[in-house]
């Protein structure tokens, strides 16, 4: 990989990663349009890394009141029907069906997932699930007052389908929340915080993958991941800020527009569908 690949993929990561349209697709869906050799899942779940450190600092009081009051409440019975006390617990509950299925699935992920055939349908299909749940949601629930263990199980396995790119883990999991009858700013704020442990953990993982077979060098997937980080900070903060009056369909339309694109293009052999 060169550097001006990586500095295209960073700016891709950046912009995708909190939108509802798949920023590993987007990844994949890029380099084969500019005939570049696929990056691989070790590529992407590293430079999520930096788009995670976007979301870790800006969220970063609601955090630390999450970890702080979750740790003090293991030995002060008195702070664990706090709020933040039974998010700590939410958020590892909803971690665990990602965790258990990415392992399960691991060899998938890395290869029969990344087909662009799959990675199209997906776009499709799970576009189609956003507008309705979109359309239908009551658009009422709090965090704060209503996430229990049963919901934030139910946002763990929507997390768990962003596995396949195309799924989206923000549109999964918003998706999940406006079904849920979440208010569709709660919805996508859970979902960000969900996905920390996730691709923190995933990241981590892959990092022993850089610079090996065909993953990429570590000097374009740091600066990848740097870009990552500056574009997706301002990122998050405008989408938080745009679906709080703003319903999801102009990104329906372009999942939908994008999936019959590159299904259209597999189909006359424009496009390779695996890597």
């Amino acid at each position: 990989m060169g550097w001006f690949e990586a500095v295209v993929l960073g700016l891709v990561q950046g912009l995708t990663e909190f939108l509802p349209i798949s920023s590993s697709a987007h990844i994949r869906v890029v380099s084969a349009l500019a005939g570049w050799q696929d990056p691989g899942a070790a590529f992407t779940a590293v430079i999520q890394l930096g788009t995670e450190a976007a979301v870790v600092i800006y969220f970063r009081k609601e955090l630390w009141e999450i970890i702080s009051t979750w740790v003090r409440a293991l030995w002060t019975p008195a702070l664990r029907s706090h709020h933040a006390a039974r998010m700590g617990w939410y958020l590892i509950v909803g971690t665990l069906p990602i965790a258990i299925l990415g392992l399960a699935f691991k060899d998938s992920i890395e290869t029969a997932f990344r087909d662009l055939r799959l990675i199209g349908t997906t776009l499709i299909v799970f576009g189609l699930i956003l507008w309705f749940a979109d359309r239908t949601a009551r658009n009422k629930l709090t965090l704060q007052k209503n996430l229990s263990f049963t919901h934030a199980l139910v946002y763990g396995f929507a997390q768990s389908l962003a596995l396949i790119p195309g799924v989206s883990r923000s549109g999964g999991t918003t998706s999940a929340g406006l079904l849920l009858d979440y208010r569709r700013e709660e919805a996508a704020k859970y979902s960000f915080l969900l996905a920390i442990p996730a691709v923190l953990a995933s990241g981590l993982l892959e990092l022993f993958e850089i610079g090996e077979g065909k993953a990429p060098d570590w000097g374009p997937t740091i600066l990848a991941t740097v870009i990552s980080f500056i574009v997706g900070y301002a990122a998050v903060a405008w989408f938080l800020k745009y679906i709080s009056t703003h319903r999801f369909t102009g990104f329906v339309i372009y999942r939908i527009a994008l999936g019959l694109l590159i299904i259209g293009l597999v189909a006359f052999g424009v496009l390779t569908p695996n890597a």
